[in-house]
């Protein structure tokens, strides 16, 4: 089993959907890049979406993602006030710039195809690129988006780039205590071990550095942001209002620190805490619904539930630093790698557990982690927090990225931070569910789920709410 890095769980993204839009968005890339010479002789591309990729891919912003990829954009460079200008020139023009450089007609009613009757077999969200060249020839190739960003191929399902074999492979939940016994270290510290089999030290800490600035700068930009999300839901942003009441009307510092400097002065009662963790991860996925820069972790639709609760522990949690961001994400991310190779974090795959339960239990672990929690605790943390999000349909409504999935992540870090309070108090020696049992659960869930229920926009939610406004 191939090791993976936890910066393949943890990294800069853009709205609304990981599993729809970065996937999607990088495959388009894949394939002009493999076209290679052959972009001289290129006459079109068509491009078949299948599965929930079409049933929920307009919703989820995937036609936007595969036009812009095909330019030869990067997601983790573009302006992204430019995305929505770039992807509308299209669809007006009729023609757009491959790799930024070879025009082709493309016309979106006709080369971009929605078949809401098939799937592929390999994973409910596929997509085929089909090149036509000047002599006739047909070059096409299938790809898969899976959950979290990572593709996967029709000749491999590999989705790790650069596999490397770790000195201490943590492959299962129940290996890393082993490991931090024989060894003497912490969650973290053993992280940190393996992931310099990719990379240097100084290299880890830059990336860290870089995840953060970019989860303070998300949220910053969201409780300051006001409007109305788009997609036709009429979705209010609602994290400005709740920074406004919390800290007056009149306060607008200009930079992220100065903000975070003015919520940690604030008065630190439960329910303020309470409000503020709401605040921070409304904050963080109403940027995601606009296409706003954000970070995966391990999906965009989960994508407030870490940086929620790391806020919390960096505004209200005494002693709390850069050292200790540095062991959440850490910990956090390779708790998401267990459920990444022995389950999925795909709702297409298995529903919402597996994106905020997931989320949420990789945030209580490096929370106990943080916390002084011992390794077993901080398993034990993972554990309850699955345990409690077991089940979760992935049902958004009008196929948005919106309802009900940008509250769900206030709750799933209110569940995290929950999680670990019980478990540091707790004595996994007694417990009764390890986090691997919990684990296998919840891919046996996902496996007997409804596909409905699996991010279709068929059931749950989906269904009821637009019968719900129309009767209105």
């Amino acid at each position: 089993m191939e090791s993976i890095s936890i910066f393949e769980m943890i990294k800069i993204g853009i709205g609304p959907s990981s599993s729809h839009t970065m996937g999607p968005w990088k495959a388009a890339q894949m394939f002009v890049d493999e076209l290679g010479d052959d972009l001289e002789k290129l006459v079109t591309i068509y491009v078949h979406l299948y599965g929930s990729l079409a049933k929920t891919g307009k919703g989820h912003g995937t036609d936007v993602a595969v036009l812009i990829g095909l330019t030869g954009a990067d997601y983790t460079q573009i302006d992204t006030r430019e995305v929505m200008p770039l992807f509308e020139k299209i669809r007006e023009e009729k023609k757009m710039l491959v790799k930024g450089k070879y025009e082709i007609p493309f016309i979106y009613d006709d080369h971009l195809i929605f078949d809401y009757q098939h799937s592929l077999p390999y994973h409910p969200n596929g997509m085929t690129f089909i090149a036509t060249l000047e002599n006739g020839v047909q070059i096409s190739r299938s790809y898969y988006s899976v959950g979290g960003g990572f593709v996967a191929t029709e000749y491999s399902n590999s989705v790790v780039e650069n596999a490397i074999r770790t000195p201490y492979p943590c492959h299962v939940a129940a290996s890393i205590p082993e490991y931090c016994k024989q060894l003497s270290l912490r969650v973290s510290d053993l992280v940190y071990v393996n992931e310099e089999a990719w990379r240097p030290r100084d290299e880890i800490n830059a990336g860290i550095k870089k995840i953060w600035k970019e989860i303070k700068d998300c949220i910053f930009r969201g409780v300051y942001t006001e409007g109305i999300l788009p997609g036709g839901l009429e979705v209010k942003r609602r994290a400005p209002d709740i920074n406004r009441k919390l800290l007056g009307p009149h306060v607008k510092p200009k930079t992220a620190e100065a903000w975070i400097e003015l919520v940690k002065a604030c008065q630190p009662s439960f329910n303020n805490i309470n409000k503020w963790v709401s605040c921070f991860a409304l904050a963080v996925n109403e940027e995601n619904a606009a296409f706003g820069r954000i970070i995966t972790a391990p999906t965009n639709g989960a994508s407030g539930v870490m940086p929620a609760v790391l806020m919390y522990a960096w505004c209200f949690v005494p002693g709390f630093d850069e050292e200790q961001v540095m062991r959440f994400i850490l910990t956090a991310g390779e708790i998401g790698t267990i459920f990444k190779k022995n389950a999925t974090i795909s709702a297409a795959m298995g529903g919402c557990q597996a994106e905020i339960g997931v989320s949420s239990s990789m945030s209580a672990a490096g929370l106990t982690e943080c916390l002084g929690g011992t390794p077993d605790q901080v398993l034990m943390a993972a554990e309850i927090t699955m345990e409690h999000h077991l089940g979760m349909t992935c049902d958004p409504v009008g196929g948005l990225v919106q309802i009900p999935c940008i509250e769900r992540n206030t709750m799933g870090a209110i569940k995290a931070i929950t999680a670990s309070n019980i478990a540091l108090e707790g004595d996994p020696a007694s417990a009764r569910v390890s986090l691997d049992d919990v684990i296998h659960t919840m891919w046996e869930t996902a496996k007997d789920m409804n596909s409905k229920y699996k991010e279709t926009s068929e059931g749950g939610l989906a269904v009821q709410i637009p019968v719900n406004l129309a009767a209105c």
